[in-house]
């Protein structure tokens, strides 16, 4: 199979072997000097050029929705639900790093083995409604920012919203000089974020003992604690971030041995594991404030009142009455740099959905990287041991069933509590339970389906395919060469045709 570069483009991907079976390695050719390149040589010096994926992929966590379900729980019952998060942290942690994995091991990411293991009909259907999730996705996030924006200079809320947008586009623009440029800008917001809220922490002054009762002890008390608690772990893994993570770590060239697979799976969790920790810490923050604030002894009537039902907007002038203005201007900018920062990640992420297949919800993202990262065919001898692959799927299927649940709860609540007639609540019940019957059968189309695409390792494990490298490539090079579209992002240079074999 040919590839061919026009005159006015720079090529892009290269399948360049002799062997067809090897027509699928996602590798291109790159001559940029900007790239991050991984020493071969076994050292912690390495950490540092892995660093910087675990950030982009922690904003999810810590998005103006994440603060605004923290805010409830905390305002509702006070530090009960922080082991919740606790838990989920740690689940999220372990997904995480099997998206690194799949990417680091088959130099393909999440949404490249769906687009080359599900039918043409599957995966555009799927492409359409992954359109729509990040577009779900980015609503909220965009709010939250207009709502800073107003917090901090009284811009009206829908400037706010035509403002977000303008500045993600500019911020944006950073990929042409490299994904390592935004990943040390998302970085710098997130460390902002942890920054303002832990000096929130010293304003409300929670009591210590109480919070890591509330961490440890597991307790469900109040009979609206099991719904909050199911939105708290339910939101804390977004089927985006999936996709996007398993894409970012392909921005690292890694020497393709054994020693340096390992070391980069390795890096990439602890990485992971500091932003996470990071993004933890911030979400405890944010409860134990709101829990300390609407627990408060003096606080008024119409305090009172707003704890009942805390949104973002509320939750500002509920600090600055109660911990005085600059509690009030520290939320703003928290919330105006995990606003901005979600809607640039949610972004990136969208451009993936352009050029490749992602899915909806949270079972259509993560079934297939179960399923992936547990296949021998796919990961060779990286493949999930055993006892991984039964943890993650007792996690990922607690995870589903906690989004199934969510859904068919709500829209059986919607149903009962509807002012409409009743013919129209039976029409709408049939198309509801029809829609949720489609979506269960998906999902178990999914579990059920067996892997048929094998992917060509790029990791050289074994003699046989050391040797079948060196007589294709020659004397090429231990180094899997890095994704362009994921590196370099710059727009299109003229440069001379080369033909790819």
């Amino acid at each position: 199979m040919a590839a061919t570069s026009s005159n006015s483009e720079r090529p892009q991907f290269i399948a360049s072997t002799g062997n067809r079976s090897f027509s699928n390695a996602p590798l291109i050719e790159n001559t940029d000097t900007d790239q991050i390149v991984v020493p071969d040589k076994t050292s912690w010096k390495n950490l540092f050029a892995y660093m910087g994926p675990g950030f982009l992929v922690s904003i999810a966590y810590i998005d103006p929705g994440n603060f605004e379900t923290d805010l409830q729980s905390g305002a509702q019952y006070k530090y009960g639900l922080l082991w919740i998060i606790l838990v989920a942290s740690c689940a999220a942690l372990i997904i995480q790093s099997l998206a690194a994995n799949l990417g680091v091991v088959t130099g393909k990411h999440l949404a490249e083995h769906c687009r080359a293991e599900y039918p043409r009909v599957t995966n555009f259907i799927l492409w359409v409604l992954a359109e729509i999730s990040i577009v779900a996705c980015d609503i909220p996030e965009v709010i939250g920012t207009a709502f800073a924006l107003n917090m901090l200079f009284n811009i009206p809320i829908w400037i706010g919203v035509l403002l977000t947008g303008l500045s993600t586009l500019l911020l944006l623009a950073l990929q042409q000089y490299g994904v390592r440029k935004l990943e040390f800008l998302i970085a710098f917001l997130v460390l902002t974020i942890a920054g303002c809220f832990f000096a929130e922490l010293g304003y409300a002054k929670p009591d210590a003992a109480e919070v890591l009762n509330g961490l440890f002890v597991p307790q469900l008390k109040g009979s609206g604690a099991t719904g909050l608690a199911i939105s708290l772990l339910g939101a804390m893994v977004m089927p985006h971030n999936l996709f996007l993570h398993s894409a970012l770590v392909l921005s690292r060239k890694i020497p393709r041995s054994v020693c340096g697979i390992k070391e980069a799976c390795r890096f990439y969790m602890i990485e992971s594991g500091f932003a996470l920790m990071v993004a933890f810490l911030i979400n405890v923050s944010v409860i134990s404030v709101s829990g300390a604030v609407c627990n408060s002894a003096d606080l008024n009537a119409e305090d009172q009142m707003n704890c009942t039902d805390l949104d973002l907007n509320k939750a500002s002038f509920l600090l600055r009455n109660v911990l005085g203005s600059w509690s009030s201007k520290l939320f703003a900018v928290a919330l105006l740099a995990s606003g901005q920062s979600s809607t640039i990640t949610g972004t990136y992420a969208g451009q993936y959905v352009m050029q490749m297949i992602l899915s909806f919800e949270l079972p259509f993202a993560l079934i297939p990287l179960l399923k992936f990262t547990s296949s021998k065919t796919k990961m060779g001898a990286y493949a999930n041991s055993t006892a991984i692959s039964a943890i993650t799927w007792i996690i990922g299927s607690l995870l589903m069933a906690i989004n199934v649940y969510y859904l068919i709860s709500g829209f059986i609540k919607l149903l009962l509590h509807s002012h409409f007639k009743v013919l129209a609540v039976v029409f709408l019940g049939i198309l509801g339970f029809s829609g949720m019957g489609l979506y269960l059968a998906g999902i178990a189309y999914l579990v059920f389906r067996k892997n048929k695409e094998a992917t060509h390792l790029l990791a050289l494990t074994t003699p046989e395919s050391r040797q079948l490298a060196n007589e294709q490539q020659g004397n090429a090079s231990m180094y899997c060469l890095a994704r362009e579209d994921i590196v370099s992002m710059q727009l299109p240079q003229r440069r001379s045709t080369e033909d790819f074999d």
